[in-house]
């Protein structure tokens, strides 16, 4: 195993809590192997244990570390333990790239995610007059009406659970968020396509309303698949 660097910034439960997540993501600590004692990483650290504890704390509530009081720390195979709040972390790679398995499959998530809250909300929104203003309102000026739009969506589908898978999904792809506007102009500006959404809903037609969904947000996932592809 690498040894770890002694930190020197002056947050140093973080900066340690970084240095052991970055190598957990970048696969240098492999799941089921054992991290150092807490006497060994404040050594090699140069922390103290409080500090170290701290930064362990924090990665086994993101499901990359299991705790197990007199017995040591055990790294966890994140795909299997983690949840949507580690999304962030892997949108880009340790060098600033992008990583283009991740950005599609949060956009796929997205148009999955968009259309079953469309679905849903073709049974349980009483009003879509908010809908109806989003599209008046944000014609023109496309992230803010994807941005409103979706969240009206989202919350009139009265699903939680898409509610914050929205939240993670957002938080993922927010270092890029000017560059995936950009990608997403032929989406965010289908004005007609928002509409049809809309009327899917107003007619109470579920599956209209997902598959006008689905075809809207589409257009986004098809624009970053291509753009990936021709990086």
């Amino acid at each position: 195993m690498n040894t770890f660097a002694p930190v020197v910034r002056s947050s140093v439960a973080a900066a340690v809590f970084e240095q052991i997540l970055g190598r957990i993501l970048d696969g240098s600590l492999d799941p089921g192997s054992a991290l150092p004692s807490e006497r060994a990483l404040t050594l090699e650290l140069g922390v103290t244990r409080q500090v170290v504890r701290e930064a362990l704390q924090r990665l086994d509530q993101l499901g990359l570390v299991e705790i197990r009081h007199g017995g040591g720390t055990r790294v966890l195979d994140y795909r299997d333990a983690a949840g949507l709040d580690l999304l962030p972390r892997l949108f880009r790679r340790a060098d600033g790239s992008l990583d283009a398995e991740v950005v599609r499959s949060v956009m796929e998530m997205r148009q999955a995610v968009g259309a079953d809250a469309a679905a849903l909300c073709a049974l349980r929104l009483a009003d879509t007059a908010g809908l109806r203003r989003a599209v008046a309102e944000g014609a023109g000026r496309g992230h803010d009406l994807e941005s409103v739009f979706w969240d009206l969506i989202v919350d009139g589908s009265q699903n939680i659970c898409y509610r914050l898978s929205l939240n993670a999904l957002r938080q993922a792809y927010a270092p890029a968020a000017a560059l995936v506007a950009d990608v997403l102009a032929d989406e965010i500006t289908a004005v007609r396509r928002y509409e049809d959404v809309i009327a899917a809903i107003e007619a109470r037609d579920p599956e209209r309303a997902r598959a006008a969904a689905g075809e809207l947000l589409g257009l986004g996932t098809a624009a970053i698949t291509a753009f990936l592809e021709g990086r």
